[in-house]
């Protein structure tokens, strides 16, 4: 469990599941040869052999009273064609309450898009029924998001028992993004990945933060941000928006907290070669 302190805003990291694999499951040309020489990412986020280090966790960020989940990962016991997500059985809502937090006491729940891997843990299994995990929270999702989504063949089971049940129990509210969650806590547009994927910008005092989605997965494509994530639904269009807002974060001086990130997943996107690197800082125990 990670945690960063950017001005009055806390964030946590609550881990569900770190995986070490051939990179193209998920960045099409990260295969372990194309890795391999950007020897930076040894040893959190490569392996020596090129394989690609990624973690699928939730972000808890406390801002002005307000306590706000961000992307609720696989979740248990659902039925998915991935088989390291199929059925899962994990230890993550006991770890989340181990953090400190209530289920009970969550504010907000943002969905960054609406990938199995980020809606999981929106309900739970309760006497054979899919419920809300935070069943006092609003869980907000760009309106294009769901538009984009809700009619597409092949994906009804996702939204059976990890969306709809929230929009059944009156707990969705679609937003059109720029949106702000409090006075600290913004979703922006990041579009590329899905049509309406969001990540979620962090301000407080002088200090800048970015959740990232997954308009990145790991930080070898900061260096190589025209690497392709195998999910992308508009590849053209995350490229170009990756380039932006890599650019964006280095002049800034942005803290990057990437969605797929393993530890250290908080880092300064610094100038590189042609393109970027990633710099991994220690969290900030408030």
């Amino acid at each position: 469990m990670d945690i960063w302190q950017v001005g009055e805003v806390k964030i946590t990291r609550v881990v569900e599941q770190v995986e070490i694999t051939d990179g193209r499951f998920v960045i099409q040309q990260a295969a372990p040869e194309n890795v391999k020489p950007h020897t930076w990412l040894q040893p959190h986020y490569a392996d020596d052999q090129g394989r690609l280090v990624f973690s699928i966790h939730a972000f808890v960020v406390e801002s002005e009273d307000c306590l706000i989940v961000v992307d609720t990962c696989v979740g248990n016991f659902k039925n998915r064609d991935i088989p390291n997500w199929h059925q899962l059985q994990t230890t993550f809502m006991e770890d989340f309450i181990a953090a400190g937090f209530d289920p009970l006491a969550v504010d907000k729940v943002l969905c960054t898009h609406l990938h199995d891997d980020h809606v999981g843990w929106n309900t739970q299994l309760v006497d054979g029924r899919w419920v809300p995990t935070f069943a006092n929270a609003k869980y907000l999702l760009a309106q294009q998001e769901w538009q984009a989504w809700h009619r597409r063949d092949g994906f009804e089971e996702i939204l059976s028992d990890s969306v709809r049940p929230i929009i059944d129990a009156g707990l969705m509210e679609f937003i059109e993004p720029p949106h702000a969650v409090t006075g600290e806590v913004k979703l922006v547009p990041t579009p590329g990945h899905t049509p309406g994927h969001v990540s979620v910008e962090i301000a407080s005092g002088n200090a800048r933060a970015v959740i990232t989605g997954d308009i990145m997965h790991n930080p070898v494509q900061c260096a190589e941000p025209d690497w392709q994530g195998s999910a992308d639904r508009d590849p053209d269009r995350a490229r170009s928006t990756r380039h932006q807002l890599l650019e964006q974060w280095c002049n800034a001086g942005v803290l990057v907290l990437g969605t797929h990130f393993p530890t250290p997943t908080g880092g300064r996107v610094i100038r590189a070669a042609e393109h970027w690197r990633f710099d991994p800082a220690n969290p900030d125990r408030p």
